[in-house]
């Protein structure tokens, strides 16, 4: 390409398969933020620079898997690698976005336990947090830019984000009610409900795609009854399989016999991503199962969120705990036991997502056209965007007021509630780091592994200074 003018008219080489999994095993090493920030990385990687799918199309996907149990992020990776390649490309890219968040959260989780709290891995952790506040805000923003084309979405959004945040509507009636608005919208404003504009109307920017707007459904992508019963059969078999030999040689009762069946309970009645996850992997682990403490659960979520992956990868972290506490190998392999507490909770938890994608996907693939398949998804596309805002405002609670306010805010008592914010400790140090990530992405447009870095340095020269002087 020798000048802009083609840069912009050309279309992208063919991606091979191992170029493809560079990039997906890339991914799952830099894949920080939890699923707002994964998607937008995504989002610039594979829209705007190399340009592997077109934006229609990635949101398209994208609306699909918000829809799904699961993490969101890492079926949108087995979504666009099975659009390429194929089964083998679906299930490499999602298995690599997830195996070093793996293999990272189960060394940090064997340190956590061997040796207690490390100041270095405090300090990591403190600049983080605020840093990852910045990128769930930034991503709400760059998917709300492209995806609230108008004012009926954008709307949509607010009102969402009134939902969850005021009343504390859970996320799945969310969804549904959103869907079932651009359901309804399709019949009698169709045109506030088309996916978004794509690369066709944003030529100037990104230039044609290798999958544009128009590209042809690839023959592996096309609906088949076979086919759809074939995975289906392959993946309950799978199941049933590991499952077979976790109860012959642990019993029913048994840890891990238990852990396979409570996250397989997890990944099929949790709607919402890993924020909705959450609650029930910690009325499960904590309460029901002991197979940590309610302090252990928050630690792992600190780890979580400073690894790559998706962050739901904190059943990892509950399953290693678990398998360690059990010590079902013995005293002296605890580490062996939490290994594989961390395998199970993680195969259970993930296997349903692939099988979403490779059975549901030919479906989507076929409807990409039908406004009356896709409203409804556009329409839950506007109202995540107003769930993203709201956790991003979680998040910055959380981290500017680390031992909370000691009160409920209520709409009876809001001078208290705002009297209580100011009185509580506030964490001004993480407000700089936060403020400073955001300007850097919003601003100065840096990317979000600089951003990150840079915020865990300065997270770890503070938590020092006591120590150094």
């Amino acid at each position: 390409m020798s000048s802009t003018s083609e840069a912009i008219t050309e279309q992208p080489e063919s991606v091979s398969f191992s170029e493809a999994f560079l990039y997906w095993l890339k991914l799952g090493f830099i894949s920080f933020g939890g699923p707002a920030g994964q998607i937008s990385m995504m989002h610039q990687e594979l829209v705007e620079r190399r340009r592997w799918i077109s934006e229609h199309r990635f949101l398209h996907a994208l609306n699909y898997t918000m829809v799904l149990p699961g993490p969101e992020a890492q079926q949108l990776a087995t979504y666009i690698g099975w659009l390429m390649h194929g089964v083998w490309g679906g299930i490499m890219a999602g298995f690599l976005f997830v195996l070093p968040s793996l293999f990272i959260l189960m060394g940090l989780t064997w340190i956590y336990l061997s040796y207690g709290n490390v100041l270095v891995v405090e300090g990591v952790l403190y600049g983080i947090k605020p840093a990852v506040t910045a990128i769930v805000l930034f991503a709400a923003y760059r998917i709300g830019s492209r995806a609230l084309s108008n004012n009926v979405l954008l709307a949509m959004a607010i009102l969402a984000f009134a939902a969850i945040f005021f009343f504390n509507i859970p996320f799945p009636y969310i969804v549904l009610t959103a869907g079932l608005i651009g359901y309804i919208g399709s019949r009698y404003s169709p045109d506030s409900f088309k996916a978004g504009a794509g690369h066709g109307s944003s030529a100037e920017t990104y230039g044609p795609a290798l999958i544009d707007d128009e590209t042809p459904i690839p023959h592996h992508a096309l609906f088949k009854w076979s086919r759809l019963i074939s995975y289906a059969l392959v993946g309950l078999l799978i199941w049933v399989l590991v499952m077979t030999v976790l109860f012959n040689n642990y019993g029913w009762e048994g840890t891990f016999t238990q852990m396979g069946w409570f996250f397989t309970k997890a990944a099929l009645l949790t709607f919402g991503g890993a924020y909705a996850v959450l609650p029930y992997v910690y009325q499960g682990g904590v309460e029901q199962y002991s197979w940590l403490t309610g302090t252990q659960m928050i630690d792992g979520l600190a780890l979580g969120e400073t690894t790559p992956g998706p962050l739901i990868m904190v059943v990892a972290f509950v399953g290693y705990v678990g398998g360690w506490g059990s010590k079902v190998f013995g005293p002296e392999s605890q580490a062996l036991a939490g290994a594989m507490g961390a395998g199970i909770a993680t195969l259970f938890t993930f296997l349903p997502s692939f099988l979403f994608i490779l059975v549901g996907g030919p479906a989507v693939e076929a409807t990409r056209h039908d406004i009356k398949f896709t409203a409804p998804l556009t329409g839950i596309t506007a109202a995540v965007v107003g769930v993203i805002l709201n956790l991003a405002i979680f998040f910055a609670y959380h981290v500017l007021w680390p031992e909370g306010v000691g009160i409920e805010f209520e709409w009876s008592s809001p001078i208290t509630g705002i009297k209580a914010l100011f009185e509580a400790r506030f964490e001004w140090v993480s407000a700089l780091i936060g403020m400073a990530a955001m300007i850097a992405m919003f601003k100065y447009k840096v990317g979000i592994m600089p951003v990150l870095a840079a915020c865990a340095l300065a997270g770890l020269v503070y938590s020092l200074l006591p120590v150094l002087f």
